[in-house]
């Protein structure tokens, strides 16, 4: 049997399998989008068995910070896929978002935002994009590790790890593959970040070696984004880590013309969620004018990604030869090009009249010529020799001198640690810094050993114990130095594991 012949195969199984979803029909517009997709993913024959959890607003304001309770958890287990309609969380009193805590307590790691040109359906400048952003959705700054260390300096921790990459580079480039896309762009800024978008960086580079027949690139997120805003039909399949990829999807969706139509899947080892990527809208809720389109396409995703493609794309076709016959909600009719003004179940009845149809305009939509489904790997760690050279110690001191504090830590001998430089702010300021330079009450203090070669280009420092960085800072609290922070340096099989300063 041909390989095309046994997919063909495998999708007409899948076709007739049901399966259990776990369904959330949220705030707002919720009730009603999720209505209209619910009846049109019946009329389908997709064989959704939907189980409804109560998530989201009225969970909030019953008492509950999470916004989730124990039962919907358990829904959520035995299922394994959620689809969700847009929620409401309450203004104030520090209700955390459910979003957020959805995509961390299950393993979410991976958000998938497709966009493509519907012109002139849907009014854009950009008839040929057809992008897919896939934003890694657990780590990097959202880690959400933030401390405030003296009058003057706040910070937050960028988390990048190692798995997080792979798993979200292997992820960008194992979907090109199983829906046809040709090329992956890695955006990010490795410039200035040199260990953590560093790592992303090498990661994306040793992954695209396994994929040879699909292009790979790599942008600085800063000429990225404008050119993704500028010629976005240039991409196909972009990947990059949480912020850059929060802020470019908008940018996409946006140009695209298409907030309120795009669905957004967000993808782990065991379990996966689906939603529209719009808000619950609750100025329009109730008045059944609300356009459904974001959580039919993201239930098209949905039924891709549990191997139903075939229904997904009689679905996908079927609204897109909705939208060319101009039947379109209020929020995108256009004069001239709409044919009729229709409510949120006139368009469902719309789309469901017309599956088995193909569009004859817009790019129909191939889902089940792709090549399989999307394979998560394990991670395996590598072992590697660690070893601490020195420490990093951040002191609170009102002072504005560099050199004044520069010569009093100098003056400190504790076993076989110095002072090796001072920078505020990130930028060097002692030894030989600059007078022009800003200082704030927050000081980084770099201690090495006494011979570590610090004179070279690149240093070579030498190992050191930890007792001997206890022992430092013992002696800086005995001094009166007011310690806010330490970090430690290793090196990593003879690789510095640390930045240098700037102007260092």
């Amino acid at each position: 049997m041909s390989e095309k012949a046994l997919i063909k195969e495998v999708q007409e199984l899948n076709s007739d399998i049901a399966i259990k979803v776990a369904v959330a029909r949220g705030d707002g517009i919720g009730p009603e989008i999720m209505d209209a997709t619910l009846r049109i993913l019946e009329a389908a024959g997709s064989r959704v068995e939907p189980e409804f959890i109560e998530l989201g607003e009225k969970v909030y304001l019953s008492g509950n910070t999470a916004g989730i309770e124990q039962s919907a958890w358990e829904a959520i287990s035995r299922n394994k896929i959620i689809l969700k309609a847009p929620i409401t969380t309450p203004q104030g009193k520090g209700y955390k978002s459910l979003n957020v805590t959805l995509r961390k307590s299950l393993g979410l790691f991976a958000n998938v935002r497709p966009v493509a040109g519907l012109h002139p359906y849907v009014h854009t400048h950009f008839p040929e994009m057809d992008v897919v952003i896939i934003r890694e959705n657990e780590e990097d700054l959202y880690a959400g590790i933030e401390h405030r260390q003296t009058q003057d300096v706040v910070q937050c921790l960028k988390l990048i790890t190692r798995p997080g990459c792979e798993r979200i580079v292997r992820y960008a480039f194992e979907y090109a593959k199983a829906y046809g896309r040709k090329k992956v762009t890695c955006m990010l800024k490795d410039n200035i970040m040199k260990l953590t978008d560093g790592l992303f960086h090498r990661v994306f580079d040793e992954v695209a070696a396994e994929y040879p027949t699909i292009e790979s690139e790599v942008q600085i997120i800063d000429i990225g984004s404008a050119r993704l805003a500028a010629k976005p039909e240039n991409y196909d399949v972009v990947v990059t880590s949480n912020l850059y990829g929060d802020i470019i999807s908008d940018i996409a969706a946006e140009i695209g013309g298409s907030v309120g139509m795009a669905g957004s899947a967000n993808i782990g080892k065991n379990v996966a969620m689906f939603e529209a990527i719009h808000g619950s809208a609750p100025d329009i809720a109730g008045k059944g004018i609300a356009n459904p389109s974001g959580l039919i396409n993201a239930a098209i995703m949905m039924l891709a990604h549990v191997g139903k493609s075939d229904i997904a794309d009689k679905i996908k076709n079927a609204w897109l030869v909705t939208l060319e016959e101009g039947y379109h909600t209020a929020d995108i009719y256009q004069e001239g090009v709409s044919k009729q003004k229709v409510g949120t179940q006139a368009f469902a009845d719309a789309v469901i009249s017309n599956l088995g149809r193909m569009p004859e305009t817009l790019q129909p939509s191939e889902l089940a010529k792709g090549k399989g489904t999307v394979q998560i790997m394990e991670y395996e760690r590598k072992s590697q020799k660690k070893e601490l050279v020195g420490v990093d110690v951040f002191i609170d001191w009102p002072g504005s001198d560099a050199q004044e504090i520069g010569d009093l830590l100098s003056d400190i001998e504790v076993y076989n640690i110095k002072l090796k430089m001072i920078t505020n702010r990130g930028v060097k300021v002692y030894p030989k810094g600059h007078n022009e330079t800003y200082c704030t009450d927050h000081w980084r203090c770099r201690f090495v050993a006494m011979d570590a070669e610090i004179d070279h280009k690149e240093p070579v420092y030498k190992a050191i114990g930890f007792e001997h960085v206890l022992a430092l800072q013992s002696k800086l609290y005995q001094v009166g130095f007011d310690i806010i922070k330490t970090e430690n340096l290793y090196e990593f099989d003879g690789t510095r594991g640390f930045s240098l300063g700037q102007g260092e």
